[in-house]
């Protein structure tokens, strides 16, 4: 097996620096635009076979180092008694969002092989598939960031329903936090179970936070989840948007690789989450529309700035965008098994 991925989570040494990259199977590859077509987004997810499909597709044409199974940080919400709706151009929206005690006691802990049956099939169909090519990464979205959908309703600018409850009503707050934290564990222990090799928790609206904030009404339900995954013996990658501000309290969360976007160079961050970490990161995906000429420049500069050290992996510093050329992503992937093959 291509195990270079599994060597830099555990910041050993590889013959050169892995890359994946976050929404590699989206809506930018024609393959996956033809079967979108045909299915809508959640019947995607609900498919085994359609999810192992587009999981499969980026690893045939891209050359990658992991694959991550194609799903949605969401898919758990119907399983807690959230009516959740995928609508033309809204996005996720939420029908009963939770915004008092009653809506807190109302959601259910879920029994992944119950709710979520159909994602765990999807991960054995890859792993059959993937016959030890390379590695599958499982994922969840981040306790806060489940939080805020589910008070929001769906996307938001400023969060002013999700930071009320936080500031208002801290106890509910740190209840219903516990409460997502346990749900979060049990999907991501059925992950690893189903085949999973490597965990993501997505903390994708975390940005929103001052430090302060994330310390005391955050940081210690992402511990609760790393921690309640631990002796599972997968590597874990905690990944966050906007974080440059709470990079420490990140790690002091917990994590085998902390996850870094573009807004921060990958020298300043590594140095400040110290080398006992490995980092994941952290191309501007806007990058991708450029020139390759462009493109490799700029994937040497972040290799650069790794500077060889072992336990870096490659990525995006967030998703794919959806009109980004696939012919881009070939040259970014082929620039960084170019630029950083130590054989």
């Amino acid at each position: 097996m291509n195990n270079q991925f599994i060597k830099a989570c555990k910041r050993e040494k590889t013959d050169y620096t892995p890359v994946w990259l976050m929404r590699q199977a989206g809506r930018y590859m024609e393959e996956y635009r033809a079967i979108r077509s045909k299915h809508s987004f959640l019947t995607m997810c609900k498919t085994p076979e359609l999810a192992a499909e587009v999981t499969l597709q980026p690893v045939k044409r891209l050359n990658v180092d992991a694959a991550i199974i194609f799903a949605d940080i969401l898919l758990p919400l119907e399983g807690m008694g959230i009516k959740l709706e995928f609508a033309n151009n809204e996005g996720p929206v939420i029908h009963n969002p939770v915004r008092n005690q009653s809506d807190v006691n109302l959601i259910r802990l879920i029994e992944p092989e119950r709710d979520v049956p159909f994602l765990m099939e999807a991960i054995k169909i890859v792993r059959r598939e993937l016959n030890g090519k390379i590695p599958l990464i499982g994922f969840s979205g981040a306790p806060f960031t489940i939080a805020s959908y589910i008070i929001e309703g769906g996307h938001s600018r400023n969060y002013i329903n999700t930071k009320s409850l936080m500031y208002n009503e801290p106890s509910l707050w740190h209840t219903l936090m516990d409460k997502i934290a346990k749900i979060i564990i049990s999907y991501l222990k059925a992950q690893i179970d189903a085949g999973a090799q490597v965990v993501q928790l997505f903390d994708s609206w975390v940005g929103c936070l001052s430090p302060f904030d994330y310390e005391k009404f955050v940081a210690p339900y992402s511990k609760q989840v790393i921690d309640g995954i631990k002796a599972n013996s997968v590597p874990v990658i905690h990944f966050g948007t906007d974080s440059s501000t709470i990079l420490e309290l990140m790690k002091k969360a917990g994590g085998d690789v902390i996850g870094v976007d573009w807004r921060i160079e990958l020298d300043v961050a590594w140095k400040r989450l110290g080398y006992d970490v490995a980092i994941q990161g952290n191309l501007d995906p806007v990058v991708l529309f450029a020139t390759p000429k462009e493109i490799e420049k700029r994937v040497k500069y972040v290799l650069d700035k790794a500077g060889g050290r072992q336990g870096h992996i490659f990525n995006l510093g967030h998703g794919i965008l959806p009109n980004t050329p696939v012919e881009n992503v070939k040259t970014l992937i082929e620039a960084v098994h170019k630029y950083s093959s130590r054989v």
